[in-house]
């Protein structure tokens, strides 16, 4: 057992030297955030996790443990995050953190490599032996990493949205196990803003038709639309106020550092009507959309009202939430500025910062750094150099987003001096789909700390979604905790051993451990330069005769881990993870075997064969496509009627049902009132399926076919206005869906894989 431990000391002196201004960052000095508070706020969780079995731990927080007198501080200068575990001699394990977060995570590391245990947003495997394994002396686990990061801006509607705070408990557990010290806190701020706009003379439909709907407030936050799917109920506003201030409570209480939003400058138009004097800029329409929902008033950072209404922002949120000091907000996201002078940026970023300052003085910026990938064309280094020397140096942190792609610190001197945190993006639009690019993840944090005069101080995970491929997450979670890549192959087959709980080999462990090191060989190592995981399989899109089949992997390893895992399936099938992995493996195979059979309807239509048309076309749409509807069935995390029950469940009235309801539809089809972002979120989930690929699908085959009878070529436009009225159609069909699992998932998975994996074979 113990030559599986990780002894995690680390002896690379931290970068976070440079910045001592962001040491004073931490929990404060009240009884909520004290170290004895932070040691019970541990102890709840190890309660709801392990139930009885909690009593095997004893947990303390010490934040003199990482060394020297100060709280703030240790010898090395920078405040890291430790901990210490060790047995004692009547079986417990005791577990010594410099905060909450340190000994949560300390916990879950002797829980992952001790008692091959795992947590994950899929599902638990937490059988723990009995007695627990000892520690022979100290178990020290420590971090180079001052912070580290979580979420991205779009998660909170992509993923959090219909969250109550059952579920938010559970994240924010999860949160800690992993080590997570620096999240995003998002929710509740339209509240503020509604009394600030209040107080500054609006009128209450000025602001109704301001804010967008539920699922699209990510958006509205950060002036890129407005309207779309509103207006809030003002049951929205308190519902969310509450849950916010639970949120950061127990953060606070696990000592993380929660970061609240700050004003970017996007305003109603109402604003003019009060202030015609102001200097407002309106920007061009958004990714689509037309001005009814785009074209959003940008208050120019160096008006005096932009003080204004910062300051009041700002005064009014620190009011109602407290703060750690730390606030993001993100000027001209996916929007260009309207001057490239270097002058005006730096007053941009001098102007926002001041509206910080002048609240908080002990204010630090976190900006993501997406606007400078997205729109690389505007932000050469002339421009980003005076973006970000606006700010005193120490005081704006910068998100190198998607780091693991298309990293910015090696191209812009580590942000021309201000501190970074490298970032692994991983995931588009809360997309379905096994991907992954774990060479780069497992080295790129490495190199940013080698990198000549790096100003790292931290790593982060910034999905756009969550809830998917859990094992890319926890691979990066750990990687903070590391002084060294780990071996790839060998953590693939650990991973499988705690996730079903067959660390004890037998024929099932080495069938999954096998399947493992094969994906992690194939789907999970994405090579591709600049390659965006946006699943764009032909299974989610609205059909053409062009669409993108390409795969970054080989499928043939794909399909091995399939019929490995199909293999392993009758000893594991009663582990909630292992059911979850065998649907997603499942799925991936079929989504591959859509682009096959699309591919041979393409060649038959193109050919003029009608017989190969329809033998092809009438497998995926009355047998590929449905067996796939009735797997996603069969597990809780795949449904479709579990994300519109949360919606609804927020709802006072039918009204705001429906309301929720839409929003939550068309977000993951239309994205907008005419498709403006169609399937940008896609899902492949139960219902899902049936119900709008499967239907868009069948209207696909039957016009190529009326086409090849009666002679006359396809037209895309004549299409895509069908195909419309069928995604419309979904948005609005009121169908109640399954919220809970249905049939037998080992009888549906063996018969999909009798049925087609002698296809997938015959396809390579």
């Amino acid at each position: 057992m113990n030559s599986c431990l990780l002894v995690l000391i680390l002896v690379l002196v931290p970068v976070q030297a440079r910045f001592p201004f962001l040491d004073r960052l931490g929990p404060g000095p009240g009884p909520g955030s004290s170290d004895p508070a932070q040691a019970r706020a541990v102890a709840a969780l190890l309660r709801r996790l392990l139930g009885s079995r909690s009593g095997d731990f004893v947990v303390s927080v010490n934040r003199s443990l990482a060394g020297g007198t100060s709280p703030g501080t240790g010898p090395a200068g920078p405040r890291t995050d430790v901990c210490e575990l060790r047995s004692l001699r009547d079986g417990r394990v005791a577990a010594a953190g410099t905060s909450g977060v340190a000994a949560a995570a300390g916990v879950h590391n002797y829980l992952k490599y001790f008692c091959r245990c795992h947590v994950s947003w899929t599902g638990n495997q937490l059988t723990l032996p009995d007695p627990l394994p000892r520690i022979r002396g100290v178990l020290r686990i420590s971090t180079a990493h001052r912070f580290r990061y979580y979420q991205n801006v779009c998660t909170s509607s992509y993923s959090s949205v219909w969250w109550d705070w059952t579920r938010w408990q559970q994240e924010i557990d999860w949160m800690a196990l992993n080590g997570i010290n620096l999240p995003l806190a998002f929710t509740g701020q339209e509240v503020v803003w509604q009394e600030v706009y209040r107080s500054l003379g609006l009128n209450q439909s000025e602001i109704e038709e301001f804010f967008s709907g539920p699922a699209f407030l990510a958006w509205n936050r950060m002036g890129n639309m407005n309207r779309f799917g509103g207006p809030l109920p003002q049951s929205w506003h308190v519902n969310q106020l509450a849950l916010q201030m639970k949120i950061l409570s127990r953060m606070r209480a696990f000592g993380m550092i929660p970061v609240l939003p700050a004003f970017s400058g996007n305003v109603p138009p109402g604003i003019l009507r009060l202030f015609p004097g102001a200097n407002v800029t309106r920007l061009g329409p958004w990714s689509h959309f037309n001005c009814s929902f785009s074209c959003s008033y940008v208050l120019d950072p160096r008006d005096p009202l932009f003080l204004r209404i910062g300051s009041l922002f700002l005064s009014q949120l620190v009011k109602t939430f407290g703060t750690d000091h730390v606030y993001n907000t993100d000027t001209f996201n996916e929007m260009t500025p309207p001057s490239s002078d270097p002058a005006y940026l730096s007053a941009v970023s001098r102007s926002v910062f001041a509206s910080m300052t002048a609240v908080d003085p002990d204010a630090v910026w976190l900006m993501q750094g997406w606007l400078f990938f997205s729109d690389s064309s505007f932000w050469k280094p002339a421009q980003i150099r005076s973006l970000l020397r606006g700010v005193p140096i120490g005081r704006l942190i910068v998100l190198d987003l998607f780091a693991e792609t298309e990293p910015l610190y090696s191209s812009t001197q580590s942000f021309y001096g201000q501190p970074f945190v490298w970032c692994m993006l991983h995931n588009f639009g809360g997309n379905s789909g096994l991907f992954g690019t774990v060479e780069t993840v497992n080295a790129g944090p490495f190199a940013a700390l080698r990198f000549p005069n790096s100003t790292l101080v931290g790593v982060g995970m910034a999905p756009e979604g969550i809830e998917q491929n859990p094992v890319v997450y926890e691979l990066m979670s750990e990687l903070a905790w590391r002084r060294e890549p780990v071996d790839l192959a060998k953590w693939a087959s650990l991973y499988a051993a705690r996730r079903y709980g067959t660390g004890g080999g037998g024929a099932a462990g080495n069938l999954t451990a096998a399947a493992w090191r094969l994906l992690f060989a194939g789907v999970y190592n994405c090579t591709v330069p600049h390659y965006k995981n946006h699943n764009h399989s032909p299974l989610v899109r609205r059909p053409n005769l062009h669409m993108n089949t390409e795969l970054w992997y080989d499928p043939a390893g794909l399909y091995e881990a399939w019929r490995l895992m199909v293999a392993a399936a009758p000893d594991l099938v009663q582990q909630e993870t292992f059911r979850y992995d065998l649907v997603d493996v499942t799925r991936q195979a079929l989504q591959v075997l859509t682009s096959s059979f699309y591919r041979d309807v393409v060649d038959a239509f193109r050919s003029k064969r009608m017989p190969e048309l329809l033998t092809a076309g009438g497998v995926l749409v009355y047998d590929l496509l449905p067996e796939l509807n009735r797997l996603l069935n069969t597990n809780r995390h795949f449904l479709l009627g579990a994300w519109l029950g949360r919606a609804r469940s927020l709802a006072l009235d039918e009204k705001e049902a429906a309301l929720y309801d839409m929003n939550g539809r068309n977000q993951l089809t239309l994205w907008g009132p005419g498709g403006e972002i169609l399937d940008y979120a896609n899902k492949q989930w139960g219902g899902l399926v049936e119900d709008y690929y499967a239907q868009r699908w069948s209207l696909f085959l039957q016009t190529l076919v009326e086409c090849l009878d009666a002679g006359r070529p396809f037209r895309q436009d004549a299409f895509d206005r069908a195909a419309f009225r069928v995604e419309k159609g979904f948005v609005y069909n009121g169908r109640t869906y399954p919220s809970q699992p249905q049939g037998d998932v080992l009888e549906i998975a063996q018969r999909i894989f009798l049925k087609y994996f002698p296809q997938a074979l015959k396809r390579l």
